[in-house]
Formats: structure tokens, C-alpha cells, sequence
């Protein structure tokens, strides 16, 4: 149960706002390369299959610090993270810089990735500690939408600097302004309100780590919100980060100036979709798995016609094509308000990054899946983009099975005369009563 009660203080707000620029800079830097993608491959010399390699690096290792990063957060507390990330993300950005050989600039990634990883969950965290529950979802919805500030910052903006001032001077500047911004946040950023006691998670060994983590996963909850951050962020993650520019541009014969332009409409359909949906949630948190549901249908549907368009795709097609698709980035929020309603607050810095793994395992997989298909396929994107279906596919199972589960332990808290964080009205579908316990087991 989260501390604060009541409304927000105007200092908690203050805060949140100094955290969520960190955000922002992780967003831009994570997806630079969605328009230096072209470029990075001249610089470096390198093909498809190896340009895969700098995003699956990245995202690889954002995904495998997660846990720890969750862990970190709840010991240490989000401010000390969210500094360190800050000068992880400048160092790496500096690098990326100055390389000019591939290991190098491979090396800077992996920098920027480990950076990026210690951040949302770290703002999350002080939500959490910061705003009452019925904010929650609100707030973080407000968060994602500061982070595509820093999406849309890193299309049609960083392509003209690119092309502009070259890339060690852009990606040097923007490096340095980062990590000086680590002194904002170590003087400015509080973990908890004034006069709220602070629950400190206990100095725990490898041993005491894995038990964390596994009673973590075996709450419902949290594995259901894994699978719809795996499901829903994993297509629009892939097509920022790195794919869509090259699909547009080689697929569809479109100039490098108006595919940058195009992946605009991933970011307002984010900034929009965010706030829109963090408001419904909050007030009916009953809708929040029909919404995903709603939106994995949707996806099926725009990648079934994506995949099947013979010739050119037109752009009144691309247009509320990609808008809709970008909505799986607010979509994946959803995850995080399950971590955080079925876990303790001690926990829930865990539970988060056990949700983001999921997301960014997907986005790895179904990026490093394009790479190779690009290569074996001589090029052809519409078949390499089905690995995206498939990952789609089966998220969306999974899904489906931990819904099932989590309404399951629902009823049986119910039953129980608990507190529960959302009500719901059993169907058809739902476990029987005598079958509960063995489905939440």
C-alpha cells in the first residue's frame, strides 16, 4: 500500500517532474538510432544483420538489469539510481560519438542500454512513494508521455542536426548535457514525501535475491502484467528503435526525410493515447484488460493488411496505421499498475522490473528475428516483419492464460473477504469456484 493519502503534495509533483526528464533523455538516446540507423551503417560499414545487433545489444541489456535494477531501487532508493544512470547514458552517448569501429560503437550501446535500464523503474518507484494509488496510473500514463518528448526530440529534430552538424558533434552534446544533469537530480529528487517513514527492503544475498524474485513471479498479477508489457510494446518498440526507417525507405521508396517524418506519428500517438488511457484506468480499472485486448485485436488486424498491401502502402493507410500501433506503448503501462496493485511497496520497485523484462525481451527478440531474416530473405521486409506476428501471437496467449489466472485469484480473495484492487464480474470463462485454488497456485 502505498504511504500517501489524500492528494498529491506540490513538491511531489516537482519531483516527479525532475525524474521524468531522466526519462525523457533515456527515451531520446534508446531511440536515436531510429533515424542514425542509415547513418550508423555507413560509419561503420556494416549490414543489416549487424546494424540488428546494436539495438538487440541494447535492448538486451536493459531487459537483463531490470530485476536488479528493481532490486537496487527498492534497497537504495530511485534518486542514487536515477543518478547513476544519467551518467551512464552521457558517457555512452559520448562514445558513440568518437567511435568509429564497430566493437566500439557496440561497446557504447551497451553503455547507453545499462543506463536506460535504471530509469523507469526508478520513477515508477517514486510515483509510487509520491502520489496516492488512484493517481498511479494517471501519473505514469504523464510519464510515458514525457518520454516521447524525447522520442519525438530523437526523428525529424536530431535527423536535421545530424545532417547538419555531423555525428560526433550531435551525439558529444547531447552526451555532456546528460550526465550534467545527474547534479539536478542528486539535489532536487526525494525518494519519499516529508514526513512519510520509508520501507527499506532488507541487504539481501543471491540466494535472498532469487526468493525475492520468485515470489514476485508467482503472484498472477505480476506474470499477467509481463506478458502485456511482452505483447503489446514489443511491434512499435521494434519499428522506432530501428526498423521503420529502413522499411520505408527500401521497401517503400520513400525519401530518409519523410520516413523520419513518419515515425512522428508513433510518438503523437503515444503522447495523446498515454494520458487518454492512464485517465480511463484510473477512474474504471476494471477496463484495463478489455483495452488490451481491444488493442491486440487491432494490432492483428493492421499487420494482417501491412503484410498483404501489394505495391507502395499508401499513406492514408500508413498514417492511422502506425497511430494505432503506437498505442501498444500506453497499452504496456497497463503492466506496471497490476505490479504495482497486486504487490507490497516494498516489492513493487521488483515486481516493475520483472514487468519491463518482458517488453524489452520481446523487442530483442523480434529485432534481432528482423536482422536475420533481412539477411537470409535478400531484403524482403514483408516476410522478415511476420516475426513481429509471431511475437504478437504469442504474447497474446499468454495473455489470455494469466487474465484467466489473475481473475481467478480475484474471485478467491473475494471469497476470502480481502481488500481487493479492481472488482470484476465472473463470466462464463472464469475458473469455477472449486478450481480456484489449483489455478492460482
Amino acid at each position: 500500500m502505498t504511504p500517501v493519502t489524500g492528494r498529491a503534495t506540490r513538491r511531489s509533483w516537482f519531483v516527479w517532474l525532475t525524474a521524468a526528464a531522466v526519462y525523457l533523455f533515456a527515451v531520446f538516446h534508446r531511440t536515436s538510432f531510429g533515424v542514425a540507423g542509415l547513418e550508423a551503417a555507413e560509419r561503420f560499414g556494416v549490414g543489416s544483420a549487424a546494424l540488428g545487433i546494436f539495438t538487440v545489444l541494447q535492448i538486451g541489456v536493459y531487459a537483463a538489469m531490470q530485476i536488479p535494477t528493481g532490486v537496487m531501487v527498492d534497497r537504495f532508493g530511485p534518486r542514487r539510481v536515477l543518478t547513476v544512470a544519467l551518467v551512464f547514458l552521457g558517457l555512452g552517448q559520448i562514445l558513440l560519438a568518437v567511435a568509429h569501429s564497430y566493437p566500439l560503437g557496440l561497446l557504447a550501446r551497451g553503455v547507453l542500454g545499462f543506463g536506460d535500464a535504471l530509469t523507469f523503474v526508478s520513477v515508477l518507484r517514486l510515483i509510487a512513494a509520491h502520489f496516492p494509488g488512484r493517481q498511479y496510473a494517471v501519473v505514469t500514463s504523464f510519464t510515458a508521455a514525457i518520454g516521447y518528448v524525447g522520442n519525438l526530440a530523437a526523428t525529424v529534430p536530431l535527423s536535421l542536426v545530424l545532417r547538419g552538424e555531423g555525428w560526433t558533434p550531435t551525439f558529444l552534446a547531447v552526451g555532456v548535457i546528460t550526465a550534467f544533469y545527474a547534479v539536478v537530480v542528486i539535489t532536487r529528487v526525494k525518494d519519499h514525501p516529508d514526513g512519510v517513514t520509508r520501507p527499506v527492503a532488507a541487504s539481501v544475498g543471491l540466494r535472498e535475491l532469487g526468493r525475492q524474485v520468485a515470489s514476485v513471479w508467482r503472484v498472477p498479477g505480476t506474470r499477467l502484467g509481463f506478458w502485456v508489457h511482452f505483447t503489446t510494446m514489443s511491434a512499435p518498440n521494434v519499428l522506432a528503435l530501428l526498423w521503420a526507417v529502413p522499411f520505408l525507405v527500401q521497401d517503400q521508396g520513400r525519401s530518409a526525410a519523410s520516413a523520419s517524418a513518419l515515425l512522428i506519428v508513433f510518438v503523437f500517438g503515444s503522447m495523446i493515447g498515454g494520458p487518454l488511457i492512464g485517465s480511463l484506468i484510473s477512474g474504471r480499472p476494471s477496463s484495463r484488460m478489455p483495452l488490451v485486448g481491444g488493442y491486440l485485436a487491432g494490432a492483428a488486424v493492421i499487420w494482417t493488411l501491412l503484410l498483404s498491401w501489394n505495391g507502395q502502402i499508401p499513406l492514408g493507410f500508413l498514417v492511422p496505421a502506425f497511430a494505432l500501433l503506437s498505442l501498444g506503448g500506453p497499452a504496456s503501462m497497463i503492466g506496471f499498475a497490476l505490479a504495482r496493485d497486486y504487490n507490497p511497496l516494498v516489492r513493487v520497485g521488483t515486481a516493475t522490473g520483472v514487468v519491463n523484462v518482458g517488453g524489452f525481451v520481446a523487442t530483442t527478440i523480434a529485432a534481432l528475428a528482423v536482422g536475420l531474416l533481412l539477411e537470409w530473405t535478400g531484403g524482403n521486409f514483408r516476410l522478415s516483419l511476420l516475426a513481429l506476428v509471431v511475437v504478437l501471437l504469442t504474447g497474446s496467449f499468454r495473455t489470455l492464460v494469466w487474465w484467466r489466472r489473475t481473475r481467478a485469484q480475484l474471485f478467491a480473495a473475494e471469497a476470502r473477504g480481502e481488500d481487493l484492487p479492481v472488482r470484476i464480474r465472473r463470466r462464463r470463462w472464469d475458473v469455477p469456484a472449486p478450481e480456484i485454488q489449483t489455478a492460482v497456485a
